[in-house]
């Protein structure tokens, strides 16, 4: 997440002034101020893509019942950047991505949804979603917020940083080592925007991929920022941004 002449400033703090009656934050308890925690920074879809990533979702979950339905500690987004921050830093990190947010149109993006994916959960099994077009727009959004983000950036945490650790601890490795990673593996031209839609075999997820798709067009309607839960899910909201007021 990432950086002004003085027509700039202006206009970004006019955008401020019209987002603060709609920033909504949960500030951490002082006795947890020097940990560490796995956060996502990320978009909101709008009802076009809730909708359809709702139906994946119900066909998902009739393959495979142990998966994750849509919840508060589920919840439906494009993750712009995954990474360690101390809690202690949050607030800073929410003052420098304020101004991301405010100064990018990013209720106005269009984005085409056009093909399912999935990576693998285990050995059997797959987290799968609906792949976005990696525009310019959002390729610019992203490099911004990790500017922004990269001064409070820690290089890796322990299982306490999520929401719940995993059941396996080596699973609880594997997300420790993506989010570390994070930054170039999963940004720039590697970025695959996508909303994540639930989990099934590892074989089924192969025939879906194999299915026609139909391509559909739709929009950011927010931005927050979420501290992680098992399995890379957006599980406990800690800031967010109402970009359509």
């Amino acid at each position: 997440m990432r950086y002004l002449t003085n027509l700039a400033k202006a206009a970004i703090l006019c955008a401020l002034t019209m987002l603060g009656s709609n920033v909504h934050a949960q500030l951490p308890s002082s006795s947890d101020r020097n940990s560490i925690m796995a956060i996502d920074i990320l978009l909101k879809p709008d009802a076009t893509m809730l909708q359809h990533a709702a139906a994946n979702n119900e066909r998902l979950r009739k393959v495979y019942p142990e998966g994750f339905t849509f919840d508060a500690a589920h919840t439906p987004h494009i993750t712009l950047l995954q990474c360690f921050v101390r809690t202690a830093d949050l607030d800073k990190l929410y003052a420098a991505e304020e101004l991301v947010f405010a100064a990018a149109n990013v209720n106005a993006m269009k984005l085409e949804a056009f093909k399912y994916y999935y990576v693998p959960a285990d050995a059997t099994t797959g987290v799968a979603g609906l792949c976005a077009k990696p525009s310019p727009e959002i390729l610019k959004l992203q490099a911004d917020v990790i500017a922004a983000a990269k001064p409070f950036m820690q290089e890796t945490a322990t299982a306490s940083a999520f929401t719940t650790p995993h059941e396996d601890p080596a699973t609880d490795a594997a997300f420790i080592k993506y989010i570390s990673t994070f930054v170039p593996k999963m940004s720039g031209e590697h970025f695959n925007p996508h909303v994540s839609t639930g989990v099934a075999p590892k074989e089924y997820l192969d025939k879906m991929l194999g299915e026609p798709f139909e391509s559909f067009t739709f929009s950011p309607a927010g931005a927050a920022v979420y501290q992680l839960g098992p399995l890379g899910t957006a599980a406990k909201k800690l800031k967010e941004w109402d970009l359509n007021q």
